[in-house]
C-alpha cells in the first residue's frame, strides 16, 4: 500500500476549488472520542494510533498534532513526513495555518467530522488572512482508503430498567421540561452516549464503547431515533413505539433538522456545539439554532441509585477478577522467571528460566486478565483497551500493546496495568503498578509520591461549586514536591455501561474543568501518576463517586462534598518508601487494604484469599 499522503494530494489539488490544506480530524459524525474501525481516517492517514489527535495536510508538509498523553507514542508511530505538533507546547492547528499558509488560502474538512465549537474556533483565527474553511461534499479520505472497513450492521440491544434504573418516559418528561424552559422548538442529540442513555438502548457499533451509531431528535411531542434500520429488530421496533419514538434512516436527520427549523420559525433549535457536526449546523440560520451545551450531559452524569448501586457492585466484580490476576502474575513470574514475586524486595532473575517455554508479554498477560473478568457476573467486553506495560513501554500514558512488538515481562522493571471492563450493571477503570524484583529508591519515592496524591485526592473535602480544575492540584502537589508532574488530567467521568470517559465534569489543569462543578451523585476517577521517558511509568487510580460530607461546620451555608471510593485491589507494599507518608497516610492505606480484604473476600478461593490477606496486612508508620 503507498502512503495515503501521495494518494490525497492529487486529489486536493484537482478539488474545485483546489485545497491548499486537508485537515483530517480523530472525530466521526457524532465527536466520539472512540471511534469505529471504518471511521479512524486520522490514523490511516498518518499512522498515529491515539485516541486524540489531528492531522493537517498541505502540499509540501503533513503535521499531527495531540495531547500531552500521546507525546512519546507519537514519536514512535509517526513516519519521517511527518511532523509531530505538541498541543499546549507549539501553536495550535488554527494558529499554524494563519501564520504558515498564504492569504486566501482554502482548507477543506469533512463538515460531519468536526464539531461546530471547534469549525467557529478555526474560522475566527482563519480571517486575518482571509482563509477559507471549505466544507467537502465527500470526504478525500474514504476516496483513496481502499481497504476501508465495511459498515456494521450490529444490533440494538435494550437496556432494561433493573440496570438503567428509569424509565426512557422518564428520562423524556425531565428532557422536554428543559426543553419548553428554554423555549426551542427541539433538540438534536449527536453524541452516541446520549442517544443510548435516552432510549435505554446499548450496541456494539463502537469497540469498548455499547453504543449504536445514530441520531435523535426529540421535540415537546415525538421523539425521533435515527438508524440503520437493520440494527432494529421487531422486538426493538416494537420497543420504540411502546415508548413513543419514531424509528427513522440515519440520514434522513440531515433533512428533518432543515424541516423542523422551517416548521418551526417562532423558536430555535437546540445543538450541542461539542458535540454537534458543523454540517448539521451549516444548514441552518443562525437564528434557528440555540447553542448550548446539551442537559443531558449533566442529566446522565448525575447517577440514580440504580445506577450507583450496580456501579460499586461491578466494581467488587472486577476487584476480584484484578486480584485473581495479580495473584496468578505473581505465581507465574516466580515460577517461570525465578522472581522474588509480590511481596519479597530482593534481588532475582529478572530472565524467563531456560527450561521454562511459558512466554508472559504484555499481551498474553493481559489476556490473561481479560479472562478473570469475562468468567463474573455480567460482563459485556472491555471498556478501553488494556494498557499492559513493562519498563520504558510503562511511561507511554495510553501504550497499547501490539503481539509483535510487545514487551517480555521482566522481574527487574516496574509493570504497569490500567484497564476496566463493560458490565451490563457499570463500567469500570482501574490501575495497579507492580514490581516483582527489587525496586530501586528512585522508583520508590516516585510510587510513594503518586500514592500520596491518589490519597490527598481521595480524602479530599470541598464545598459545593467547587470545579475540578480546583481539586486537581490535590493529587499534583507531592510531585511538585520533588519537581515532577504528568502530562494527563486526574480524574475523568465514568458511565453506567457507557463510555469509560464521560463528562461534562473532570478534574484536570485544563480550563475545560472549570465550566461544571462537582455535584454529589458524579463518578470520577483519581489517577495521577508519574512517567519517566524510556525507563518506567506510575499510576494509581480508582473510580469515586462524590457525595455529600458530614463537616462539623458549614461555611457560608454551601453544603460539602467528599468522596466513596468504589474500586477494590491492594496498593504494592514493597513500592512504597513508608518513612515518606504521614500517619494519617498510613491509616488511609491500611483502613482500605482492610476494607478491600472484607468486601472481597466472598469472591476469592482459599489460595487467593490467603494471598491477599499477606497483601493487605497493616503497614506501620516508620
Amino acid at each position: 500500500m503507498g502512503d495515503p499522503l501521495d494518494a490525497l494530494r492529487p486529489l486536493m489539488a484537482s478539488h474545485n476549488p483546489p485545497l491548499h490544506a486537508l485537515i483530517v480530524p480523530s472525530e466521526d459524525y457524532h465527536q466520539s472520542e472512540y471511534v469505529s474501525s471504518r471511521d479512524m481516517r486520522r490514523e490511516y492517514v498518518s499512522g498515529f494510533s491515539g485516541s486524540a489527535g489531528v492531522a493537517l495536510i498541505t502540499m509540501t508538509e503533513a503535521r499531527l498534532w495531540t495531547d500531552g498523553r500521546y507525546f512519546v507514542q507519537a514519536e514512535q508511530e509517526l513516519s519521517d513526513r511527518w511532523t509531530l505538533m505538541r498541543m499546549g507546547e507549539d501553536l495550535a492547528l488554527e494558529n499554524w495555518i494563519s501564520d504558515h499558509l498564504p492569504d486566501g488560502a482554502t482548507v477543506g474538512v469533512d463538515p460531519w467530522c468536526v464539531s461546530v465549537d471547534t469549525a467557529q474556533r478555526w474560522m475566527g483565527v482563519f480571517t486575518k488572512k482571509q482563509h477559507e474553511l471549505v466544507q467537502l461534499s465527500c470526504n478525500l479520505v474514504d476516496e483513496v482508503w481502499k481497504s476501508r472497513p465495511p459498515m456494521e450492521t450490529n444490533p440494538v440491544i435494550i437496556h432494561p430498567v433493573e440496570f438503567a434504573g428509569r424509565a426512557v418516559a422518564e428520562k423524556l418528561k425531565d428532557l422536554r421540561e428543559k426543553l419548553t424552559k428554554e423555549n426551542v422548538c427541539g433538540i438534536v442529540l449527536a453524541a452516541l452516549d446520549e442517544v443510548a442513555w435516552s432510549y435505554n438502548i446499548r450496541g456494539t457499533d463502537v469497540a469498548y464503547n455499547p453504543v449504536v451509531q445514530a441520531f435523535a431528535i426529540v421535540t415537546p411531542d415525538l421523539a425521533f431515533f435515527y438508524v440503520d434500520k437493520k440494527k432494529v429488530s421487531a422486538e426493538v421496533h416494537s420497543y420504540m413505539e411502546e415508548n413513543g419514538v419514531q424509528v427513522r434512516d440515519y440520514s434522513a436527520v440531515s433533512t428533518d433538522v432543515v424541516s423542523l427549523a422551517a416548521k418551526e420559525n417562532q423558536n430555535r433549535i437546540w445543538l450541542d456545539p461539542g458535540t454537534c457536526c458543523y454540517a448539521l449546523y451549516s444548514n441552518l440560520n443562525s437564528d434557528q439554532v440555540f447553542l448550548q451545551q446539551s442537559p443531558l450531559a449533566l442529566a446522565k452524569a448525575l447517577k440514580n441509585p440504580v445506577e450507583l448501586d450496580g456501579l460499586r457492585d461491578c466494581h467488587i466484580r472486577d476487584g476480584a477478577a484484578v486480584v485473581q490476576y495479580l495473584v496468578w502474575l505473581d505465581k507465574q513470574m516466580q515460577e517461570n522467571y525465578g522472581a522474588p514475586g509480590y511481596f519479597l524486595e530482593q534481588e532475582g532473575t529478572h530472565k524467563r528460566k531456560p527450561t521454562q517455554s511459558v512466554k508472559l508479554t504484555e499481551v498474553t498477560v493481559s489476556d490473561k486478565l481479560e479472562s478473570f473478568r469475562a468468567s463474573k457476573k455480567h460482563f459485556r467486553g472491555l471498556s478501553f483497551p488494556t494498557i499492559s506495560s513493562v519498563g520504558p513501554n510503562a511511561a507511554i500514558n495510553h501504550y497499547n500493546p501490539a503481539p509483535e512488538t510487545c514487551l517480555e515481562l521482566d522481574a527487574g522493571k516496574i509493570y504497569l496495568c490500567d484497564s476496566g471492563a463493560q458490565y451490563g450493571d457499570g463500567t469500570t477503570d482501574i490501575t495497579r503498578t507492580v514490581h516483582f524484583g527489587k525496586p530501586s529508591a528512585h522508583e520508590k519515592t516516585c510510587y510513594t509520591a503518586v500514592l500520596k496524591g491518589h490519597i490527598a485526592l481521595d480524602a479530599a473535602r470541598f464545598p459545593n461549586g467547587t470545579s475540578g480544575l480546583a481539586l486537581d492540584s490535590f493529587a499534583r502537589a507531592p510531585l511538585w514536591k520533588y519537581g515532577l508532574d504528568y502530562r494527563h488530567g486526574t480524574g475523568h467521568g465514568i458511565g453506567s455501561y457507557l463510555n469509560v470517559h464521560e463528562g461534562p465534569h473532570s478534574i484536570s489543569f485544563r480550563p475545560n474543568a472549570l465550566k461544571v462543578p462537582l455535584q454529589a451523585s458524579m463518578t470520577v476517577t483519581d489517577e495521577p501518576g508519574y512517567y519517566e521517558d524510556g525507563s518506567f511509568g506510575i499510576r494509581l487510580e480508582n473510580v469515586l463517586v462524590v457525595k455529600d460530607a458530614n463537616t462539623e461546620f458549614n461555611f457560608g451555608d454551601k453544603g460539602y462534598l467528599c468522596f466513596e471510593h468504589i474500586t477494590w485491589a491492594p496498593y504494592q507494599k514493597k513500592l512504597m518508601d513508608l518513612s515518606l507518608l504521614s500517619a494519617d497516610e498510613i491509616e488511609w492505606v491500611n483502613t482500605y487494604h482492610a476494607n478491600c480484604k472484607e468486601i472481597l473476600a466472598p469472591y476469592l478461593d482459599e489460595s487467593e484469599m490467603a494471598w491477599l490477606e499477606k497483601a493487605t496486612e497493616p503497614v506501620s508508620v516508620v
